[in-house]
């Protein structure tokens, strides 16, 4: 196991947000419609037209025209038909800088050939699936244990979505308590009971539309770095049911974008244990990114279990998994043998899960992660993109907050997800919904623009960098993030 991480200094939780506080409360500044309108003009309507074409003919067979909600940008989705390292390149052949990163697993860049050609040689032998064991399955499972030290056991599942189902299930198997507390805002993939609270601290069901309320009666959210809070949380529960978990993204809410302070994950394992309930450790992102041990190895933590997602597939399809503790493990125990051992099993499936496919490429891809020391390279890329964002902020004295922590950057021009909803205060609930949506729409405008000059984001406001960037790569961004800004004004 390593110890090497990709964070060098730790952000002051506590002085972010304070900036984001402070942004919220200040009018909009975004691209002034003027600029906007030329970017449409001059780059989306003259350089994209292939792109423009396939998208209106895709909207009639594909809703809204795109699969993915990743793949959406104002004023129409680009058609991307080619990855390499650092850049992109869409079906009209301009390029790009990735900065989205598939979501944040490819840390080291996208479609590195030394995994490519182990995917290659096992498609030429054995295939993309059997439904039958492989001996990848094996390596990859004793790669990511022997990485994490808090996970001793790892199933292969399709998606984090799917893991973080089987987590909750195996923590209320395992614990006999009914209830989950997850913090308010943080993202635990799409499924009905985990749609609680997402997005926006104090969100409840709001943003879950489509699924009935009934089905949180068991899922309970506290405020993102507030232990006071989720101690509260917790006390309540044992006279209704008892906790069977805490689930966190160890960074914060939506990869860090609401910070934690650095010791708050130790503080929330020590409630746990006071309190009998799991801790599940989200590192869908934070997983191989942040370290090979994760961020529970750089917050000396020991969740019980850790959910994992795109990376430890390589990229590749049907992408997650779940780790942890043997004691919870055995719950998800294949075949006949949880019911040899009187071990009551969660409900879980997948045919395509843990396929050879999927299962060599994250094995590899984890090999070469480890091997290069990738981690640290992405995050030192992390710490001058972010160092360079500020300088920019200072030279246009825009009112914008950057942060990074290690190669996750943060670069919030709008404070979108900043908000939060108090229900001592119904009557407000309204404007704060109302004023994300606009927020929201000015950061698809950024985005628009960032895109418009070479850079590919993640919503307009979160940027993964990766070993395949130099530091000439990283200041020709700059130098593209310094025109956008020029174009920014006070709209409202």
């Amino acid at each position: 196991m390593t110890d090497r991480f990709s964070i060098s200094d730790y952000p002051d939780a506590g002085k972010v947000t304070k900036e984001l506080d402070e942004l919220i409360k200040k009018p909009i500044w975004g691209i002034n419609p003027e600029s906007l309108e030329m970017y449409e003009r001059e780059y989306y309507d003259k350089k994209c037209q292939k792109s423009k074409a396939m998208i209106e003919e895709a909207k009639q067979i594909i809703p809204g025209g795109v699969q993915h909600n990743l793949a959406f940008n104002h004023p129409f989705p680009l058609v991307f038909t080619k990855a390499a390292g650092a850049k992109l390149y869409d079906i009209d052949d301009n390029e790009y800088y990735d900065f989205l990163q598939a979501g944040g697993p490819t840390v080291l860049g996208s479609n590195p050939p030394e995994v490519r050609e182990k995917v290659i040689e096992l498609l030429n032998t054995c295939g993309p699936s059997t439904g039958l064991f492989h001996e990848y399955e094996y390596k990859l499972a004793k790669k990511i244990a022997n990485s994490m030290g808090a996970v001793e056991m790892f199933r292969m599942l399709g998606s984090g979505t799917e893991a973080c189902m089987a987590a909750i299930r195996v923590a209320r198997l395992a614990t006999k308590n009914k209830n989950i507390v997850k913090m308010g805002g943080a993202y635990h993939g799409w499924s009905d009971q985990l749609a609680y609270g997402i997005r926006i601290p104090g969100s409840k069901w709001t943003q879950a539309l489509g699924v009935p309320r009934y089905v949180f009666k068991h899922i309970q959210e506290f405020f993102p770095n507030d232990l006071n809070h989720l101690e509260r949380v917790l006390r309540r529960n044992k006279l209704h049911g008892g906790t069977a978990a805490v689930m966190l993204e160890p960074l914060g809410p939506e990869s860090g974008t609401r910070p934690v302070d650095k010791d708050f994950c130790h503080n929330v394992e020590l409630l746990c244990r006071k309190y009998g309930a799991l801790l599940i450790f989200d590192e869908v992102v934070t997983g191989f990114r942040v370290g090979m041990s994760g961020a529970q190895g750089y917050f000396n933590c020991s969740p019980d279990l850790t959910i994992f997602g795109k990376v430890v597939a390589g990229g590749y399809p049907s992408a997650g998994g779940l780790g942890g503790k043997k004691e919870y493990m055995k719950h998800l125990a294949a075949g006949i043998a949880g019911g040899a051992q009187k071990v009551k099993k969660a409900l879980i499936g997948g045919t395509m899960a843990a396929n050879p496919l999927s299962c060599v490429g994250g094995y590899y891809m984890l090999e070469e992660i480890d091997r290069q020391r990738a981690c640290e390279h992405a995050g030192k890329m992390g710490d001058r993109l972010n160092a360079g964002l500020k300088k920019l902020i200072d030279k246009h004295n825009l009112p914008f907050v950057a942060f990074n922590q290690g190669s996750i950057c943060h670069f919030e021009t709008v404070g979108t997800i900043h908000f939060s909803i108090d229900w001592s205060k119904p009557w407000k609930i309204p404007d704060v919904l109302k004023a994300t949506s606009v927020r929201k729409r000015e950061m698809e405008h950024m985005g628009a623009a960032y895109m418009a000059e070479g850079l590919v984001t993640l919503a307009g406001s979160r940027l993964y960098t990766s070993a395949a960037y130099n530091e000439e790569m990283i200041d020709d961004a700059l130098s593209r993030f310094d025109r956008v800004m020029e174009h920014v004004a006070k709209l409202a």
